[in-house]
């Protein structure tokens, strides 16, 4: 009787270590086709391979629910040898993924329950899931499913009625303010609404004079300095050249020429 249990617990682990090859040989094509065919894979041809894996995954679930294979969960794997050094022989039945059975791995591979973490958040679910009412979550799916409808929509569109909705959207919504671009056009055509101040600065030497009306300042723009030399001074200007030798101070004879020529002393010459 022991016998005949463990020939056929046996047979139903090579079954089942078959078909986990089949599903592993599967994931792996469907791996290598989205890192190197994903521009010409299309949707349908996504959706074959998940239908693939799918369809494994059920045989598998049918195998070990059959009556004739054995409760695995009565058998218990229990660890003999443990040792930090590489075992080849493991290397090769895991495809070099499992190189040494060490301490640090074996509570990982022979684990039959998730983390302790992911335990207390599947609690947490659980009872978020609990918590929420027929009503509220009857909603809840309502609105998502009219939200995935309208994306599906969008994305079934073509492309140009998408780009002409974006041109309407755009030309709806004016980027400019009609009431700035008139004032600007107006200050830079007629000066409208400009400063009328002259700007401090020099007076460059050939426009000596010129600005005074706009500015509102003095009107007078020439004087005549003593006995009709022809030397002018504007207004921007000095008054009259200084003798050679003096620096700083206007002979009392230029002063009185242009007091008697003005009406009035200069502010300058005060």
């Amino acid at each position: 009787m022991q016998q005949r249990e463990e020939k056929q617990l046996e047979a139903s682990v090579e079954s089942l270590i078959s078909r986990v090859a089949h599903v592993k040989n599967a994931l792996h094509s469907f791996i290598y086709k989205l890192e190197n065919e994903y521009e010409r894979l299309t949707w349908p041809s996504v959706l074959d391979n998940f239908a693939l894996l799918s369809g494994q995954l059920n045989t598998i679930n049918k195998l070990l629910r059959n009556e004739k294979t054995p409760s695995f969960r009565n058998q218990v794997i229990i660890p003999l040898v443990l040792s930090p050094d590489r075992d080849e022989d493991l290397a090769k039945l895991t495809e070099q993924r499992v190189p040494v059975f060490s301490h640090e791995i074996v509570p990982d591979y022979l684990r039959t329950k998730p983390d302790p973490e992911v335990e207390e958040q599947e609690k947490t679910l659980s009872t978020e899931a609990a918590r929420i009412g027929p009503d509220v979550a009857q909603k809840q799916i309502q609105a998502l499913n009219k939200l995935c409808t309208s994306l599906l929509e969008k994305l079934s569109n073509p492309r140009e009625d998408r780009d002409a909705e974006s041109a309407a959207m755009r030309q709806s919504k004016p980027s400019f303010n009609p009431a700035d671009t008139n004032a600007l056009v107006s200050a830079v055509a007629f000066g409208k609404g400009l400063s009328k101040c002259r700007p401090p600065g020099p007076v460059a030497p050939g426009h000596q004079g010129q600005g005074s009306m706009m500015s509102g300042g003095p009107t007078l723009q020439q004087v005549t300095i003593g006995g009709g030399s022809g030397q002018q001074a504007g207004m921007g200007g000095p008054v009259a050249q200084q003798q050679q030798g003096q620096t700083g101070k206007m002979p009392s004879s230029i002063k009185t020429n242009i007091k008697s020529a003005s009406g009035s002393m200069h502010p300058y010459n005060r």
